[in-house]
């Protein structure tokens, strides 16, 4: 398996930078991987400080990795054990194939203790403090009423695949989190969809899209789908914040 080499080869890379842990999250650990079309995301804690040196390391390893298959889609936030509780903070960050910093999310941190998978060193549960059910939902909810449904306003954006699939399964999975402080995967979020009122043949494009090989979409469909994804994603979202609020 192309996804289980390119791991080994990762961990086996940071091996000269003594990582504490490696963890992966997200559908890789949850259950719900696609070799090939998912992410593969993964944090590392390394002992000590994230100085130059470490971060021209880090560039080095994922630059060598970048001829591998699936390696394009090898995202890892780097963390410290002084660093790891550290929830607003922004940490070294390799994605998209570049370095930049980011948060280490509520919803990583919970990924990371319901089922986090541990590549090396020791559990999540060792390192990272838990995440409150309130922190979760606040946190669910403020990403829906602050990043997507913004984002609706831009009608360009949702003529894009990944927009579809995003907003859409995202919502999903912020009503459950919402509602029930529990975290599911995009599969359960795309049979969930329906019963929330979302559009059919919305979920069933991004369904047959994720699981299948379906020919590109065509012009007129492409239109139609960010229409409906925008129509039934504005009200949702408004009724989901303000049932939170």
């Amino acid at each position: 398996m192309e996804t289980e080499a390119l791991l080994a080869r990762f961990v086996g890379g940071l091996t000269a930078l003594d990582p504490v842990a490696v963890w992966a999250h997200g559908s890789l650990a949850g259950g719900d991987y696609q070799e090939g079309r998912s992410d593969l995301d993964l944090i590392a804690v390394l002992p000590g400080p994230v100085t130059p040196a470490v971060v021209w390391k880090v560039a080095v390893l994922h630059a060598r990795l970048r001829p591998l298959p699936l390696a394009t889609g090898l995202h890892c936030t780097y963390l410290t054990p002084g660093t790891a509780d550290d929830v607003t903070g922004r940490h070294l960050t390799w994605a998209h194939e570049q370095l930049f910093k980011r948060p280490v999310t509520p919803v990583t941190r919970r990924e990371l203790h319901a089922f986090g998978r541990v590549l090396h060193g020791r559990p999540p549960a060792e390192l990272l403090p838990p995440v409150a059910d309130r922190e979760l939902a606040a946190y669910v909810v403020r990403d829906q009423r602050d990043y997507y449904r913004p984002a609706l306003d831009n009608a360009a954006l949702w003529t894009r695949d990944v927009w579809v699939d995003l907003g859409m399964i995202t919502f999903a999975r912020a009503t459950v989190t919402a509602r029930e402080g529990r975290l599911i995967s995009k599969g359960e979020a795309l049979d969930l969809l329906p019963g929330l009122g979302a559009p059919a043949e919305v979920v069933e494009d991004i369904r047959r899209r994720r699981y299948d090989h379906p020919a590109p979409p065509t012009e007129e469909w492409t239109a139609r789908r960010a229409r409906l994804t925008r129509d039934y994603l504005g009200p949702a979202i408004d009724a989901l914040t303000a049932s939170y609020d």
